[in-house]
C-alpha cells in the first residue's frame, strides 16, 4: 500500500516538492482576499510609511520584526502591505499557514509533506532544505516574531533551528545586505499599568490582547488601532560592532533578539509612555528607598527633628509635591480643548517637522521641555498636541499657587506636579523634591517646566529663573546619566486670555489669586474669539555635550561659582533658542506701527508704510511668520486693525472700513491703551531689536556718512545694558549682527555703500525715516531705565535693600514723572522693565547715591545722550 501511495504522488504531484506551510503567496483566493480586506482595511498606517519600506526594498532584503507571535499580525502585514502595493512578507519564519492557502496550494503541501515523510520518516524543513534562503534571494519580504510560546525550549532545548542565527548565518556568506525593520501594533495608547485588571487576566493585555479582545477592538474601532514602525537595522553593520564581531554565531543571535526586543519596547514606550503607577506607588517607592530615608535620617540629625517627625514631613512633601496621571483626566483635556479651539479660537498651526524631530530624539529617553509662558492655558497645549499625536503626556512642574481645590487634582491628573515658589529654609523639602524628579526621570517620563518661573506679563520672554533647572543638571550629574535632552518650545497666540490681568499688573496693579471664584469669573472669557495658537519647536539640546563645552573639567568638579554661572549661561541659551523659533504674528506688527507712529493720529496708508518697512526687514531676516501673513498678508492686517478698534484700543474715524485705494480713514490711539497695544508689539520685538540697536548706533554717530566700525561699540553698549530685556544666541559675536543688519538696509535703500571708501556707508533721505521707526522700539526701555535712575538719584537709602520695596517706590515715581511728563510714553511704566532696571544697576555697583555718585552720572549721561537721538 505505502509503495502505490507514494508511486501515485510521484507521478501526480512532480511539482509538489518543496512546498511548505510558512509561505503564504500573494493570490491566497478570492473569498481569503475579501475576508481579510474587510478586517484590515480600517486600521491606520503612517503617512510616511510606504516611502520608507520602498526605499529599504531597494537597499536590500527586507525582514519585517515584530515582538510577540501573532497570526493575526502576519495575516494584517500580507494582506495590508499587498493593497498598498508595498513589500508584503509572504514569508513567516516559523509560522504554518494553511487554512488560509490557495486549495490547490494546501492539496500539494499535503501531498509534499506525505512523499517527503514516507521516503525519510521525517517532515521537511524549510530551514535545512534552503527553501527559506532561495525564497528571500528571489526577492521576497518575510515576517519574524522574537518572542513565542516555547520559544526558548524550541531553540535551545530541541535544537530546531533560530531565525535569527539562520540569517546571520546568510548575511556572512552574501554580499546583499539583510535588513530588519521592527514593527509595532497599537491596540490602544493608554499606558501599561503595573497592576492587571480583570479583563487583563481574562483577554489579554493592551500591549498582547488575546484573540476575543483583538477582534473587539477591530469591529468596536479599527481606527484606534495603529501601525508604526522603529529605526531598520542593518544586519551586516550590527554584526561589525565591535562587541558584537568577536562573539560567535549563536552568541550574536541571542544578542541580537535582545537588541531588537529592547529597541522595540523603547520605541512602545515613546508612544504609550512609561508603566502607569498611582501616587501612592511612586511614594511607597521613593519612601522604601535607601537614599531617599538617608536623606530623611541626615536631615533630622540636621535640624534636631525625630527621625519619626523627619518622616511624617518627608510623606507630607511628597504628597504636597506628586502628580497622579490619569489617562481618563488626560482624555477630558482633549474634549475641553478641541471645544476651545472650535469656539474660542480659530485653531492650531504647529511645526510638524519639529514635532516629527522630537518623537525621534525621545526614542533615546525622557525630554526635558522647556517652553515660554504666555498663558494658564500653556499648561495644557503641550499635553495635548503630543496626545493628538502619538507621543507621551508629560509631567508638569506648576506652582503650587495651581493646587487649590477642585482644579488641584483635576491638574495632579493630567500629570502636574507642584512646587513652591522658592525652598529657602526648606532642606528636607529641596532634599525630596528633587528625589522626586530623579524618580519620574528614572520611570521614563518627559518633564515640562517652564523657564521664566512665571508667565510673562510683557508679551516677551522674561530672563531664566535657574532654580528648577539647576535640579535638572545636578541630577545629571550626580547620577552619571548618559545625556538629558532639552526641548526649547515657542508657544504663542494672536491673543491671550489674560491680556487685560495682564495689563492691570504692569501698571502696579495687584495680581488676583487662583482659586475658584476667578475661574467661575473667566467664564466670560469664552464667549470672545482670540485668534489662533502657534507652537514651534527648536532642535534638541544635549546636555552632556553643553557640559563639555563649557568647562574642559568634569562637571563634578565645578566649583560652585563655576556651576551658578553654567546654570544662568545654560538658561539663557535655552531662552534665546526660543526666542529663535519665536514666530512672528500680525498683531505684533500692526501694534508695533501703531506705537511707533510718531503722531497720536495718523491714516491707514500712513501705518500700512511703516508696516511694509517692517515686513521688508523680516522677510530680510527669514524670520518665521504667521500662516495669515503668507496667505493673505493685507486682510489679515485690517482684521487686525479691526480688532483693536472693537477692543477700543484705536479709535476709527469712518464708520465701515474699505480696503479701496481711495479709502484712507484717520486712526487715533488711546493713551490708556498704550500698554495693552505694547503687550502685543512685545511678543514679535525680538526680531527687531538688533535693527532697532543698529539703527540708534547709526543715528548716534550723528552724521549722513559712517563707517561699520563707528556703530559697533554703541551696539555692544546697547545689547550688554538691555541684557535683562533681550535675550539673544550667544554664539552671534557684534560684528556678524551689525554686518547683518547693515545689509538689510542697504537691501531697503536706508544706506547705501560709499563709491569709493570701504566699509564705509552714506544715509539716504528716506533712510533716516526709517531708522527712527526701528529706533522708536528702544523709547519705552530707555524711559523705564530713566525712571530708575533717578530713583537712584533721589531716594535711595542705606537701609533699603529690598527688590520689593525698590518697585513700589519706583512705580510712583514714574507715576509723578509720567504725569509732568518727564517721561512720555504710558507703556514706560512697566513694573518688569523696573525690575531689570534695578538688576541691572544694582549688578554694576549702583545702591547708594552718595557712594556711587560717578557712575550714576555716567549712566545719567549715556541714557540722555542716547534719548537725545531717539524719536520723539
Amino acid at each position: 500500500m505505502k509503495k502505490i501511495l507514494t508511486k501515485w504522488i510521484n507521478t501526480k504531484n512532480r511539482k509538489t516538492h518543496n512546498l511548505f506551510a510558512c509561505y503564504l503567496p500573494s493570490n491566497t483566493g478570492f473569498l481569503s482576499r475579501v475576508i481579510l480586506k474587510l478586517l484590515f482595511g480600517g486600521i491606520q498606517l503612517p503617512p510616511t510609511h510606504a516611502q520608507s519600506i520602498r526605499q529599504l526594498e531597494q537597499k536590500g532584503i527586507v525582514i519585517l520584526v515584530n515582538k510577540y507571535k501573532s497570526d493575526f499580525e502576519y495575516f494584517f502585514y500580507h494582506t495590508r502591505y499587498q493593497i498598498e502595493n508595498l513589500p508584503h512578507p509572504s514569508i513567516g519564519f516559523d509560522y504554518r499557514i494553511f487554512l488560509w492557502q490557495p486549495v490547490s496550494r494546501f492539496l500539494k503541501i499535503i501531498f509534499f509533506f506525505l512523499d517527503y515523510f514516507f521516503k525519510h520518516f521525517s517532515f521537511p524543513d524549510p530551514y535545512k532544505s534552503g527553501y527559506i534562503e532561495k525564497k528571500l534571494m528571489d526577492g521576497e519580504t518575510a515576517l519574524l516574531s522574537l518572542v513565542e510560546e516555547k520559544g526558548f525550549y524550541r531553540r535551545f532545548v530541541k535544537a530546531k533551528t533560530d531565525p535569527l542565527h539562520y540569517l546571520i548565518e546568510i548575511q556572512k556568506n552574501r554580499q546583499q545586505p539583510i535588513i530588519f525593520l521592527p514593527h509595532l501594533m497599537f491596540f490602544s495608547r493608554t499606558p501599561r499599568s503595573t497592576q492587571l485588571t480583570f479583563i487583563d487576566m481574562l483577554f489579554g493585555t493592551r500591549e498582547k490582547p488575546g484573540r476575543i479582545r483583538r477582534l473587539v477592538a477591530l469591529f468596536k474601532n479599527p481606527k484606534k488601532i495603529f501601525i508604526e514602525t522603529s529605526d531598520p537595522i542593518f544586519l551586516s553593520n550590527f554584526l561589525n560592532r565591535q562587541d558584537i564581531a568577536k562573539l560567535n554565531s549563536k552568541d550574536q543571535a541571542v544578542a541580537l533578539r535582545r537588541y531588537l526586543i529592547t529597541q522595540i519596547n523603547q520605541h512602545r514606550q515613546t508612544i504609550t509612555g512609561p508603566a502607569l503607577k498611582s501616587k501612592l506607588e511612586i511614594q511607597e517607592e521613593m519612601l522604601t528607598n535607601r537614599e531617599v530615608r538617608n536623606i530623611i535620617t541626615d536631615c533630622a540629625d540636621e535640624t534636631n527633628l525625630s527621625p519619626i517627625h523627619a518622616h511624617k514631613q518627608a510623606v507630607d512633601f511628597l504628597d504636597e509635591i506628586a502628580a497622579d496621571y490619569n489617562p481618563t483626566i488626560i482624555r477630558m483635556y482633549d474634549i475641553v480643548l478641541r471645544w476651545m479651539f472650535k469656539n474660542i479660537f480659530e485653531g492650531m498651526v504647529i511645526d510638524y517637522k519639529g514635532l516629527d524631530r522630537i518623537r525621534r530624539v525621545s526614542k533615546k529617553g525622557p525630554l526635558i521641555l522647556v517652553p515660554c509662558h504666555k498663558s494658564h492655558l500653556d499648561y495644557l497645549i503641550i499635553s495635548w498636541v503630543f496626545l493628538n499625536n502619538k507621543i507621551p503626556c508629560p509631567l508638569i512642574a506648576a506652582g503650587k499657587n495651581l493646587s487649590f481645590w477642585p482644579l488641584g487634582p483635576i491638574f495632579r491628573g493630567g500629570g502636574a506636579f507642584f512646587l513652591r515658589r522658592t525652598f529657602k529654609g526648606e532642606i528636607l523639602y529641596t532634599k525630596i523634591f528633587a528625589a522626586y524628579i530623579k524618580k519620574i526621570l528614572t520611570e521614563g517620563f518627559h518633564i515640562e517646566f517652564f523657564i521664566e518661573g512665571g508667565r510673562s506679563r510683557t508679551g516677551k520672554l522674561l530672563t531664566p529663573k535657574i532654580g528648577f533647572l539647576s535640579l535638572l543638571i545636578d541630577a545629571f550629574i550626580e547620577n552619571n546619566w548618559d545625556d538629558m535632552t532639552f526641548v526649547p518650545i515657542y508657544i504663542g497666540y494672536d491673543r491671550v486670555l489674560e491680556e487685560k490681568a495682564y495689563i492691570h499688573e504692569m501698571e502696579g496693579g495687584k495680581k488676583s489669586p487662583e482659586n475658584l471664584k476667578n475661574v467661575i469669573k473667566a467664564r466670560k472669557f469664552l464667549k470672545k474669539k482670540y485668534g489662533k495658537i502657534y507652537l514651534n519647536f527648536h532642535k534638541p539640546f544635549s546636555l552632556k555635550n553643553y557640559l563639555e563645552n563649557f568647562n574642559q573639567s568634569p562637571a563634578q568638579n565645578m566649583l560652585s561659582e563655576s556651576q551658578q554661572n553654567m546654570y544662568h549661561q545654560f538658561g539663557r541659551k535655552l531662552i534665546g533658542a526660543i526666542n529663535q523659533v519665536t514666530l512672528i504674528t500680525p498683531h505684533a506688527i500692526i501694534a508695533s506701527a501703531i506705537l511707533n507712529c510718531l503722531q497720536k493720529r495718523f491714516y491707514y496708508n500712513q501705518l500700512i508704510s511703516i508696516v511694509d518697512t517692517y515686513m521688508t526687514y523680516l522677510l530680510s531676516q527669514k524670520a518665521t511668520l504667521a500662516d495669515t501673513l503668507i496667505i493673505d498678508r493685507h486682510r489679515t492686517f485690517n482684521q487686525v486693525l479691526e480688532s483693536f478698534v472693537q477692543n477700543k484700543m484705536i479709535e476709527k474715524s469712518a464708520s465701515e472700513f474699505s480696503t479701496s485705494t481711495t479709502s484712507n480713514p484717520l486712526f487715533k490711539i488711546s493713551e490708556s491703551k498704550r500698554p495693552g497695544l505694547e503687550y502685543y508689539k512685545n511678543n514679535g520685538i525680538i526680531f527687531f531689536v538688533p535693527a532697532a540697536f543698529t539703527a540708534l548706533a547709526i543715528l548716534k554717530t550723528d552724521a549722513f556718512q559712517f563707517s561699520a566700525i563707528d556703530i559697533h561699540a554703541s551696539y555692544k553698549f546697547l545689547h550688554e545694558f538691555f541684557e535683562n530685556e533681550f535675550i539673544f544666541n550667544p554664539d552671534q559675536p557684534v560684528e556678524y549682527l551689525v554686518r547683518k543688519n547693515l545689509k538689510a538696509f542697504i537691501d531697503d535703500a536706508i544706506i547705501m555703500p560709499h563709491p569709493t571708501l570701504p566699509d564705509t556707508y552714506n544715509l539716504t533721505s528716506a533712510g533716516y525715516r526709517k531708522l527712527n521707526l526701528f529706533a522708536a522700539f528702544l523709547v519705552p526701555y530707555f524711559e523705564s531705565y530713566w525712571v530708575v535712575l533717578n530713583f537712584f538719584m533721589r531716594y535711595t537709602k542705606k537701609s533699603i535693600y529690598d527688590i520689593k520695596d525698590y518697585i513700589k517706590k519706583i512705580q510712583g515715581l514714574g507715576n509723578r514723572m509720567y504725569k509732568r511728563k518727564e517721561i512720555k510714553r504710558k507703556e514706560s511704566i512697566s513694573k518688569i522693565n523696573y525690575k531689570n532696571a534695578v538688576t541691572f544697576f544694582t549688578k554694576h555697583g549702583l545702591s547708594e547715591a552718595e557712594k556711587n555718585k560717578d557712575q550714576i552720572e555716567f549712566y545719567a549721561d549715556v541714557i540722555q545722550r542716547y534719548q537725545h537721538f531717539l524719536p520723539k
